[in-house]
């Protein structure tokens, strides 16, 4: 389960970089895909959230 939640962060962090860069270039030209980027990135943050929470109630058990 650990190794999955890790794998997911690492998603979230690729996702934000990309949002990040999409918003801060300005030569892209794309401004509303660092909307869809950034987007993305919460999804995984809180599929990240449920992995983590689950994780956490399974090692209590």
């Amino acid at each position: 389960m650990r190794d999955d939640l890790l794998l997911v962060l690492a998603i979230v962090a690729v996702w934000a970089a990309l949002a990040a860069v999409y918003a801060l270039v300005p030569s892209l030209g794309m401004p509303g895909y660092a909307r869809v980027w950034g987007g993305g990135a919460l999804v995984f943050l809180a599929l990240a959230a449920v992995l983590a929470a689950t994780g956490r109630r399974h090692r209590r058990r």
